[in-house]
């Protein structure tokens, strides 16, 4: 008498809740790692493109990409940056790192990465982001698309897993009764892109002023992304300015090597908040990207960090898939939240720390900073730790202490 062999288990379910750059991409990799996913954002396709921003990617950004296929069909539109210029415009003092000061870890096959691995970090504009991801999400049999109207539609089936993916104001975190613990900032943020002259095309600049950080970020060509911060009422006059006005007040800003000509899109000005939740689960649902948690934009580490989330369930759900005894899926939202907490802290608390070192004039803090700079500049080691905390996170750091003579 022969017996059937047994029959494989149906796919594991899973909402995630959220279509933004965190939600479609961890989507995708939850579908790469056998699951079946719903995919829902009240947002229409248009509404989800529209957004006016950009994006610093860090190595660890880069290596998710090039794990679920998306990092050459995006190097069209990837600006590359191979020198950051780190400039405290009270001390009047300047640190520059290039790609020697980046770690092995922050390197890749060519085969992997192509001719973009060879930067410290890259920009990258919302819309042709999203138009990347939506793409690739429509062409996986395992996700099902649900936007604007069709947001409430789904299987019917009850998921294994939920993902919050909806935000930093996410209604599954409030549904589920999850707070988040922090503060705002006096900071606000105003973003603008306009053409500068003075800059190489492959050079960002973190600029630290006493009423906060200015980012300035290269978008190709003599197009620049700024990242302003400043006291909130501060930015609202200036969004409110006409043109000529508001390049008189960025050229102030500005240093005198770096000359705004023209704008290229409205000033947006914003408020900043810092804010870890707490629990990061509860029963089958998980908190990943801006649900969890939000930080200042000095150093441009927020996507990086959400995405560094995705990474983590990404590793975790191949893991239940092949393995539901050993890695039952009730379990996972536990082991990520495990997995992710140290990460989010530590990026959180030393982005507020450089925000609150470094704007500010108080007389305390100036030799601090003077002997901050004073070592960056004279040891190369120092650089190669700064860019590894930036690049792969403070964890990866500290995980590969101590990863080089100081000589």
């Amino acid at each position: 008498m022969t017996h059937a062999p047994p029959e494989p288990a149906a796919p594991l379910l899973v909402r995630v809740n959220g279509c933004g750059p965190s939600g479609a991409l961890a989507a995708l990799a939850l579908a790469r790692a056998g699951w079946r996913v719903e995919l829902v954002d009240p947002l229409s396709p248009e509404q989800l493109l529209s957004r006016s921003r950009a994006y610093a990617l860090t190595h660890s950004s880069r290596a998710l990409l090039v794990s679920l296929g998306l990092w050459t069909p995006l190097q069209p539109a990837l600006v590359p940056f191979r020198r950051l210029e780190l400039c405290d415009r009270a001390l009047h003092r300047q640190v520059s790192f290039s790609l020697r000061d980046l770690p092995a870890s922050a390197r890749c096959p060519e085969s992997a990465a192509g001719a973009a691995q060879d930067a410290v970090g890259w920009i990258l504009q919302h819309r042709p982001l999203m138009q990347a991801l939506l793409e690739a999400v429509g062409r996986e049999p395992g996700i099902s698309l649900g936007l604007g109207a069709a947001a409430a539609a789904g299987s019917g089936a009850a998921p294994q897993l939920l993902v919050a993916a909806d935000g930093h104001h996410s209604p599954s975190r409030a549904a589920a009764r999850l707070r988040g613990w922090g503060f705002a900032y006096r900071q606000g943020c105003l973003t603008v892109q306009v053409r500068l002259r003075g800059s190489a095309p492959d050079q960002a600049w973190e600029l630290f002023r006493p009423e906060g950080p200015f980012a300035v970020l290269p978008l190709g060509g003599d197009a620049y992304q700024l990242v302003w911060s400043a006291p909130l009422p501060r930015l609202r006059q200036l969004e409110a300015l006409d043109g000529a006005a508001f390049l008189d007040a960025l050229s102030a800003a500005l240093p005198e090597d770096l000359q705004a000509e023209v704008l290229l899109d409205q000033p947006r000005a914003f408020p900043v908040a810092w804010e870890l939740a707490w629990p990061l689960h509860r029963r089958q649902l998980l908190l990943l990207g801006e649900a969890a948690h939000c930080c200042h934009p000095v150093g441009g580490q927020g996507l990086n960090l959400c995405w560094r989330d995705v990474a983590v369930l990404a590793e975790l759900a191949r893991q239940s898939a092949a393995d539901r005894r050993r890695f039952p899926p009730a379990a996972l939202p536990g082991r990520y939240a495990r997995r992710r907490w140290l990460d989010m802290l530590l990026v959180l608390l030393s982005t507020d720390a450089l925000v609150r070192l470094f704007s500010n004039r108080h007389p305390l803090l100036l030799p601090i900073r003077r002997l901050a700079l004073a070592l960056l500049a004279a040891l190369p080691w120092s650089r190669r730790l700064a860019l590894t905390a930036m690049s792969d996170g403070p964890c990866r750091l500290l995980r590969s202490w101590p990863p080089w003579t100081p000589w």
